[in-house]
């Protein structure tokens, strides 16, 4: 059995085997064809936070692989009502094949998993989004045609998003240059874990405070809101503090000719980023998006075929 935590519980080589497995699965879908691999198979979906892409990519692709998906909110469950997460964790366990869990703190999923008896998948908590950097490494691959050499450059707040982005790049052999204000770098032990996976796959790792100088020679532009679900209270603050980071035209001709633009979403267009990029020639936003529905099926497969 095997949990997914973080992207860094996956190795290079599952990497790629995944990249290659959900571009099957996207040719599949496009070409009509049908699995039932997941047959009999339940995923519950355990989610204290909302979500559009993370909980519609999970349900469709139970759906398409013959599966069932169950969405739990936290206050669908006894959660709510004071149970603990390990008595939830055993109790899942003797209904459900897997569980995907999208949860504040990363100690609340580190938590579940530990008494768990069947596959933890982390859909998102504040540390890291490993399902997100599955479905942006194959939208680069698809754009780029490789992972290997590829300079991908981060542009915002060290967040969960960064933080599995950084270490997913440095797993296959991606370049990444992270630009971020002063003091929303990514946690040391991100960086350090980070630049551990680089020395191996021979990549490159820059923390910078600069937008100009980590674009520079770009492949890949990637940003992500200022102020995350949670942060609200932060949001004047932020604003002041990220002005220089939106991803504009200007930045983004800093980067190579032939760059894409990349975003998590939800957006906030004018903010980190500017209209005329988002939803202009360098975006592909939307392939993204998709990836992550055939990212995910890949992941699906990987842990619960022949449990």
């Amino acid at each position: 059995m095997k949990h997914i935590l973080s992207i860094q519980d996956l190795s290079a080589r599952e990497i790629e085997d995944l990249m290659r497995k959900a571009a099957a699965l996207k040719r599949e879908v496009r070409a009509g064809r049908v699995r039932k691999d997941l047959s009999g198979r339940t995923l519950a979906l355990v989610f204290s936070k909302p979500s559009t892409r993370t909980r519609v990519s999970f349900e469709v692709a139970m759906t398409q692989l013959g599966g069932h998906s169950l969405y739990l909110g936290w206050n669908d469950l006894q959660l709510g009502r004071g149970e603990t997460i390990a008595d939830t964790a055993r109790t899942l366990s003797r209904y459900v094949d897997a569980v995907a869990a999208r949860l504040f703190r990363h100690q609340e999923i580190e938590e579940l998993a530990r008494y768990s008896s069947v596959p933890v998948i982390n859909a998102l908590t504040d540390l890291h989004h490993p399902c997100q950097t599955l479905a942006d490494l194959l939208t680069i691959r698809e754009h780029r045609g490789r992972l290997r050499g590829v300079k991908v450059a981060w542009v915002g707040d060290g967040n969960n998003v960064c933080n599995s982005l950084l270490l997913g790049c440095t797993l296959v052999g991606s370049d990444i240059a992270i630009a971020c204000p002063r003091g929303y770098e990514p946690p040391e032990d991100i960086v350090s874990t980070a630049r551990s996976n680089a020395r191996t796959s021979g990549s490159e790792v820059s923390i910078l405070n600069d937008p100009v100088e980590a674009v520079r020679g770009a492949d890949v532009v990637y940003t992500d809101v200022f102020v995350s679900m949670g942060m609200e209270a932060e949001r004047e603050r932020r604003m002041q503090d990220f002005r220089g980071f939106q991803v504009d035209a200007r930045l983004m001709e800093a980067a190579r000719e032939d760059a894409i633009f990349m975003h998590c979403l939800p957006a906030k267009r004018g903010e980190e980023v500017s209209p005329e990029v988002i939803d202009g020639r360098w975006s592909v936003v939307w392939d993204q998006a998709e990836n992550r529905l055939h990212a995910q099926k890949a992941l699906l497969l990987k842990l619960l075929r022949g449990r």
